[in-house]
């Protein structure tokens, strides 16, 4: 009975294409800031999004969000504009990548809290090679969506068969 209700509020046709924009939206923003995409991929796909639409949707936006932080570390004087400087978590991470590898760090990266959300802004800070970035951040990004969206899907159909 309640999943009917969950179910009949989002199946709103106008939810699910403007929720898509808004996923796009959050996928690109929180590339750099960090907005978790969980919440609105989950919601959409219980509203009944088609999943492969979703992860396109997610994926595009968080690749595009990729290379907006890099923009903006590469171009310094933009940093300040978009985000406050977190010298910390910045240390934190050129340490992180000296040890481990740069592409190491740039593929994994979108699955660390507040430190993954800067790599791509201290890669572009350094100059790191674009490709060598592209390759790992391309790959990073897919694999999480894909992550994101299957054990959301599989989740929110366990969810709804537990509240039925």
């Amino acid at each position: 009975m309640l999943s009917d209700i969950i179910q009949e509020i989002f199946r709103d046709a106008l939810f699910i294409k403007y929720g898509l924009i808004e996923l796009f939206f959050n996928g690109m923003f929180s590339s750099f800031i960090p907005i978790p995409t969980e919440l609105t991929t989950s919601t959409l796909l219980l509203g009944g999004a088609n999943p492969v639409d979703v992860f396109l949707v997610l994926t595009t936006g968080s690749i595009l969000g990729g290379y907006i932080a890099y923009y903006l570390g590469y171009n310094g004087r933009l940093i300040g504009k978009f985000r406050k400087s977190t010298p910390k978590y910045e240390k934190k991470s050129v340490t992180i990548m000296s040890k481990y590898g740069w592409s190491t760090i740039i593929f994994l990266s979108p699955w660390l809290p507040i430190v993954g959300d800067i790599v791509s802004i201290i890669a572009g800070t350094k100059k790191y090679n674009i490709v060598k970035y592209s390759i790992a951040m391309i790959a990073g990004k897919i694999i999480k969506s894909v992550a994101i969206v299957f054990f959301s899907v599989h989740f929110l159909n366990w969810l709804l068969s537990v509240l039925k």
